[in-house]
C-alpha cells in the first residue's frame, strides 16, 4: 500500500532535478508502447483503491502521479495511444483515475497527453521517471515568447522569456509542454522544470475546488526549451481533438462516482424519491457513456480526421450528464454528505471546476456553426430525408 504525504507546494517551489531531454524518432514507440522498465504491479483500479494519499495536498498528488509512472500506468496496456485501436482502454483508465480523485486525474491526464503529442508530433524522447504538464491556456496578458538560438545537439533549440498562467501541479513535474510564439506564430516548447531560470507563484490559485492542482503562474526569464513540431502543430494535429474528447471521459468517471454514492444510499433506504433520482442518474450516464464509446470508435476508425465535431458533442454531452448527475444526488441526499462525507463533498466541489474547460454556450455555439456548415449530408438534407444529418 502506498502512502504518499508532503507539504503543500508554495511560490517559487522546486521539481525534482532530472536529466535532460533527447530527441529521437522512435519517441512514437517509446512514449506510446509499453514500459519494459515498469515494476510488476496489479490492475490500475487495484493500484488506485490501494493507494492512500492527502488528496488535498499537492505535494501527496504528485507523489501518486509519480507512482503511475513508475508502475507504467502511463503507458500500454492501460493507456494506449489514442487513435491507435484502443481509445476506449485509454478512456477507461482516465475515467477510473477521475472516480479516485479529480486532482488526481488533472495531473495524470496532461501527463498522459504530454506522451501522446511526444509521440505524434515526433518530438524529444521523454526520460525516464519524468513527469509532464501541458500548459496551453493563452491568455492576453500572460504569453511566453520564443527565441531560436540554433541547433544544438542537446535538441535545446529556444529560449523561453515571459508568464505562462494556468499551470496545473507546476510544483511537482518535471517537465511541461508549454505553447509559445515564435516570430508571430504559435509553436510548442518541451521544457525541463529544475532549470534556475524558472519561477513559480501559486499565490493567485484561490480555488476551493481542484484546489490541490495548485494551478500556478510560471515565468521563464531565457529558459532553454526544445522545439516540438513547427507553428501551429499543436492545434492541427489530429490528437488535438483526440486529447480534448479524453477530458470528457475524465468528467464521466467523477460523475459515476457520485452516482455510486446516490446508489450505495438507495440500497440502504427504499425512498421514492430517491429511487426516481437514481433512475435520472441511470439516464443521464448511459447516454454519456453510448456517445464516449461511439466516439472513441469514430477516432479509432478515422485517426487522421478532423473529429472536432465528435469531440464537442461528446463533451458537451458529457457535461450536461455530469450536472444532471451532481443535481439529482443533491437533491436526493441533502445537506448530509455535504457536510459529513469528505470524499462525496470533494467530488461535488471539485467537478464544477473541471467542467468549466468547457465554454458552455460558446461551445454549443461552435457545434451548430459546424453543423450548419457542413451542408446536406450526403444529399438527403431534404423534407423526406427523415431528420438527417442525425439519422439512426
Amino acid at each position: 500500500m502506498l502512502d504518499t504525504r508532503g507539504r503543500t507546494a508554495g511560490a517559487n517551489a522546486r521539481p525534482p532535478q532530472n536529466a535532460g531531454m533527447t530527441a529521437s524518432r522512435d519517441s512514437h514507440v517509446r512514449a506510446g508502447g509499453p514500459r519494459k522498465d515498469a515494476k510488476p504491479a496489479a490492475s490500475l483500479e487495484n493500484f488506485l483503491r490501494d493507494t492512500r494519499f492527502d488528496s488535498g495536498d499537492p505535494v501527496a498528488l504528485g507523489g501518486v502521479l509519480c507512482a503511475l509512472a513508475e508502475r507504467g500506468y502511463d503507458r500500454a496496456p492501460d493507456m494506449p495511444l489514442p487513435g491507435h485501436g484502443e481509445t476506449l482502454v485509454r478512456w477507461r483508465s482516465l475515467a477510473a483515475v477521475a472516480a479516485c480523485d479529480l486532482g488526481l486525474v488533472k495531473l495524470f491526464e496532461g501527463h498522459t497527453d504530454a506522451l501522446a503529442i511526444l509521440a505524434e508530433l515526433q518530438g524529444p524522447t521523454p526520460p525516464a521517471g519524468s513527469r509532464w504538464g501541458v500548459w496551453a491556456a493563452e491568455p492576453p496578458d500572460a504569453r511566453v515568447q520564443a527565441l531560436k538560438v540554433g541547433i544544438r545537439s542537446d535538441g535545446e533549440n529556444l529560449r523561453l522569456t515571459g508568464t505562462k498562467a494556468w499551470c496545473s501541479g507546476a510544483g511537482v513535474v518535471t517537465h511541461a509542454l508549454v505553447t509559445a510564439w515564435l516570430d508571430d506564430e504559435p509553436v510548442l516548447a518541451a521544457v525541463a522544470m529544475n532549470q534556475p531560470s524558472i519561477s513559480i507563484d501559486t499565490s493567485k490559485w484561490q480555488a476551493v475546488g481542484m484546489q490541490a492542482t495548485a494551478s500556478a503562474d510560471v515565468s521563464f526569464d531565457q529558459t532553454s526549451a526544445t522545439l516540438v513540431g513547427g507553428a501551429h502543430a499543436y492545434v492541427r494535429r489530429p490528437g488535438f481533438w483526440h486529447g480534448g474528447a479524453g477530458i470528457a471521459a475524465c468528467w464521466y468517471g467523477a460523475a459515476t462516482q457520485i452516482a455510486h454514492m446516490l446508489r450505495a444510499a438507495c440500497t440502504r433506504r427504499a425512498d421514492p424519491h430517491w429511487f426516481a433520482h437514481l433512475g435520472a442518474v441511470e439516464v443521464a450516464l448511459a447516454g454519456a457513456a453510448a456517445v464516449l464509446r461511439e466516439t472513441a470508435a469514430h477516432i479509432d476508425a478515422n485517426p487522421l480526421a478532423d473529429s472536432q465535431r465528435e469531440t464537442m458533442r461528446a463533451r458537451l454531452v458529457v457535461e450536461e450528464a455530469s450536472t444532471a448527475v451532481m443535481n439529482h444526488a443533491t437533491r436526493a441526499l441533502g445537506a448530509g454528505p455535504l457536510c459529513r462525507n469528505a470524499r462525496f463533498a470533494r467530488a461535488l466541489a471539485d467537478l464544477p471546476v473541471f467542467l468549466r474547460q468547457s465554454h458552455a454556450e460558446r461551445d454549443l455555439a461552435a457545434l451548430g456553426e459546424l453543423i450548419a456548415a457542413a451542408g446536406p449530408a450526403d444529399g438527403r438534407d431534404g423534407p423526406d430525408a427523415g431528420g438527417a444529418p442525425w439519422m439512426l
